[in-house]
């Protein structure tokens, strides 16, 4: 098992159509495509606010069919086209990270 953490800058002036369109619409498609999401934070900094979330996955493969799947949606498609147009750009940079466990990670079964 793998875990994957998303990391999205987000907006002040436009974050509740973010946090709208994730959770009504990107969830949903999301689930159709077999994610897993564990759960979902947003940070505050001087810098720059972030939604960040975390899923988990059986592997890396099943990771990218499913992101594959995903951003190939038409739906999905459509919705950021219309919530782009509406509000502008919802999401500034994304960092994306697979977690691996250690064989001692207190988290998971059977480690030290």
């Amino acid at each position: 098992m793998i875990h994957q953490l998303r990391i999205y800058e987000i907006f002040e002036h436009n974050k509740s159509a973010f946090h709208a369109r994730f959770r009504d619409h990107a969830q949903r498609i999301m689930r159709k495509y077999g994610f897993e999401i564990v759960s979902m934070w947003e940070a505050n900094s001087s810098q720059r606010t972030e939604f960040v979330y975390l899923l988990t996955w059986p592997d890396e493969v099943t990771k990218n069919a499913a992101w594959a799947k995903f951003m190939a949606d038409e739906e999905w498609k459509e919705i950021k086209r219309v919530t782009s147009a509406e509000h502008g750009d919802l999401v500034g940079s994304i960092e994306d990270r697979v977690l691996v466990p250690t064989d001692y990670s207190p988290a998971f079964p059977g480690s030290s």
